[in-house]
């Protein structure tokens, strides 16, 4: 796909972030992977008000390149390309009910057999560190080890994806279990689905949806 291109999926997936609402104003930040590197969105820009050309381009290396600076949480976009093949794109949104579970801190559990989506049993809640550090990088890529979305305590919610649509549509599917759970806990926290049916359940997504022959025989 053309740099062009993708620069306008970008802005198009950052828009469409806040418009359904898991995001608001510059809050968050957007990544797709591009001729070796990544492109991202900058730093502290309304997305209403940023055109393609305002996407920054990264190296894997740390550089940057174009007229804005990139994302100041440029650090674990970069890392989470490098130590994840799979991800093509990253969401990154402060979205109400993932941010408000954060903030206490809590991991969210396997209440609901959906929270497979993510990959895991639990969706897990990286430790607090000061947003755009390598610590916080280094936080949430060991909370995304063999997971697909985790929170970031005091912050925010990840999600990664294999194209911009996916990436957008796990954080999506993250924050309405994120609000489900919430609603849970109101009431007194449910009950647990057991670890051997997490696993069946994990199993059965891992041929869940539609595939064309060539997926399917991979």
């Amino acid at each position: 796909m053309s740099d062009t291109i993708l620069r306008k999926e970008l802005l198009d997936t950052a828009l469409q972030m806040n418009a359904v609402g898991i995001n608001q104003g510059s809050a968050g930040n957007v990544s797709v992977r591009n001729d070796g590197g990544y492109l991202i969105t900058p730093s502290g820009m309304p997305y209403d008000e940023c055109s393609p050309a305002d996407m920054a381009k990264m190296t894997l290396s740390g550089d940057a390149s174009g007229r804005r600076k990139p994302s100041s949480e440029w650090r674990f976009h970069q890392d989470l390309y490098k130590a994840r093949e799979d991800a093509q794109a990253i969401v990154h949104v402060h979205s109400t009910f993932a941010t408000t579970l954060a903030c206490l801190g809590k991991e969210v559990p396997s209440f609901h057999y959906m929270v497979a989506v993510a990959g895991g049993k639990t969706i897990r809640c990286a430790p607090y560190h000061t947003f755009g550090t390598q610590a916080l990088s280094d936080n949430v890529v060991e909370a995304m080890v063999d997971r697909k979305a985790c929170l970031m305590a005091n912050h925010g919610m990840i999600a990664i994806g294999p194209s911009l649509k996916k990436a957008l549509a796990m954080a999506v599917e993250v924050e309405k279990l994120c609000e489900i759970y919430w609603r849970v806990l109101q009431l007194g926290g449910g009950n647990m689905i057991e670890d051997a049916e997490m696993d069946h359940i994990l199993e059965k997504f891992q041929s869940y949806g539609q595939f064309t022959k060539k997926e399917a025989a991979v």
